[in-house]
């Protein structure tokens, strides 16, 4: 797959000076952030068995109960993240596991997925197999 040259640009638009892109609050580290809680929402749908403001889950038991902060280690330097939860404290992240603090090597994975042209949109599938999201690849990553 070629790179869309519209994805690129509409990504850069806000980035003038190349080195921004890598700078502490760059679009790498945005990217990586907005990504990694994409899947952590995606694998809570799994858990829970229903997508997120679905009906499905009023009376089931266990809903969501919004999110906590968890502080990550990458080659960006630190991120801040809002990792999901759920009512009855079941819930267990794949991707980025309980006690886990260092994200090695997610920055590659992101970049190469962007280089390829894919979005978060289109192939949750692949996604889930290049990031390794346990259980999330047959998941809509689609989120309004």
């Amino acid at each position: 797959m070629t790179i869309r040259g519209e994805l690129i640009d509409e990504l850069l638009k806000d980035y003038p000076n190349p080195q921004d892109v890598l700078a502490e609050e760059g679009l790498l580290k945005q990217l990586t952030k907005a990504v990694i809680e994409r899947c952590l929402e995606t694998e809570l749908d799994g858990h829970l068995g229903y997508p997120k403001h679905g009906r499905h889950g009023h009376a089931s038991g266990n809903t969501r109960n919004g999110t906590s902060q968890k502080t990550m280690k990458g080659e960006q330097g630190q991120s801040e993240l809002d990792v999901p939860r759920d009512r009855q404290g079941t819930f267990e992240p794949q991707l980025v596991r309980k006690g886990q603090t260092r994200l090695e090597g997610f920055d590659e994975k992101i970049l190469a997925m962007y280089a390829r042209g894919m979005t978060t949109r289109p192939r949750p599938g692949a996604i889930a197999r290049t990031l390794r999201c346990g259980g999330v690849a047959s998941l809509d990553f689609q989120r309004d």
